[in-house]
């Protein structure tokens, strides 16, 4: 444990020392701003038929924040490291894979979920100029902030087994962002296969990041989306775990 906690401090540590990190944390402080602009404009004007989580998640900042900020975040993990033959000197140390890697995964994703503080202050601003009463409700704030944790986990663990398997940095991101432009995909390919071909429509529907982000932004936490969620966050871990043991053994 000791060793890990040290990998984890050294690995946050390198966010907040990199220009790359502040730029991360300004641009998400950015959208969420602008977004909740927007729900302040249209909140102004009426009273929503929705939860204002719900109006947030359909915004196009947030998402642009889940699809750019993951790979910026991740791709220097593993593949900077070896680019500048840091990471061979690392694997000669006593410190275990399953630790390196947990260590980053980590780091990485608390640093993804520091980016989002801004949003809990904008979500004041929003409860005090809001004409309409409960426009924002625990519940569905908990599911929105549970929803953008497990969503961001997979996102991290899937830019940190793509930054294992390359030494470029761009490689990196670039995988990760077409990864997670897919899986957000799905459920526009869902929707255009609903008509006569039901089974795959709620199959793709399943996978669908938007149509599991919507639940959660409505205050549902759904167990199979956890479980989901959880379980493919931890399968690239597994992958990213395997590709920095076969690299030991090379």
């Amino acid at each position: 444990m000791h060793v890990f906690l040290t990998l984890l401090r050294r690995e946050l540590g390198t966010f907040f020392m990199s220009l790359t990190g502040y730029v991360i944390v300004a641009a998400t402080t950015f959208l969420v701003g602008e977004s909740f602009a927007v729900l302040i404009k249209n909140l102004g004007s009426g009273v929503s038929p929705v939860p204002v989580t719900e109006l947030f998640y359909r915004t196009y900042f947030f998402w642009l924040i889940l699809l750019l900020a993951t790979p910026v975040i991740t791709m220097r993990l593993f593949a900077l490291e070896k680019f500048t033959g840091t990471f061979e000197t690392l694997m000669t140390t006593p410190v275990g894979d399953f630790q390196v890697v947990a260590a980053k995964f980590m780091a990485a994703w608390l640093f993804y979920l520091i980016a989002w503080l801004p949003m809990i202050a904008c979500c004041f601003v929003i409860q005090h100029f809001a004409r309409q009463s409960g426009a924002l409700e625990p519940g569905t704030l908990g599911g929105m902030f549970l929803g953008i944790a497990l969503v961001g986990a997979l996102f991290i663990s899937i830019g940190c087994f793509a930054s294992a398997i390359t030494n470029n940095q761009m490689v990196a991101a670039m995988v990760t962002f077409a990864v997670g432009v897919s899986l957000f995909s799905l459920a526009y390919v869902a929707d255009g296969l609903s008509v006569g071909t039901d089974w795959q429509s709620q199959v793709m529907g399943k996978f669908a990041l938007f149509h599991q982000m919507q639940d959660y932004a409505r205050g549902v936490v759904d167990s199979r989306s956890v479980v989901f969620l959880t379980t493919m966050t931890l399968f690239f871990l597994f992958l990213t775990l395997r590709a920095v043991e076969s690299r030991r053994w090379k």
